[in-house]
């Protein structure tokens, strides 16, 4: 018999256009994290700025920092 762990939730966070995050709400389920940014997005004002983000993570915190730590760009060459 398999042991699940409890799954880490979904968290949707809003952006704004100075980097500010804030966590909007969490999901335990894919489906319904994903919903909720798109309706965000659609019923956002035109010419808004901020966006909306869904990370999956352990903890709010956790979440909040793999959105703001910046990606490190691609190592381009031969393979």
């Amino acid at each position: 018999m398999l042991f699940r762990s409890a799954s880490m939730p979904y968290f949707v966070f809003s952006v704004d256009p100075e980097g500010q995050t804030k966590c909007l709400d969490k999901y335990a389920k894919y489906r319904e994290a994903r919903d909720y940014a798109r309706n965000l997005r659609n019923e956002q004002a035109p010419g808004q700025a901020t966006t909306f983000k869904l990370i999956f993570a352990s903890n709010e915190i956790e979440a909040e920092k793999l959105l703001t730590t910046p990606r490190e760009a691609p190592i381009e060459g031969d393979d």
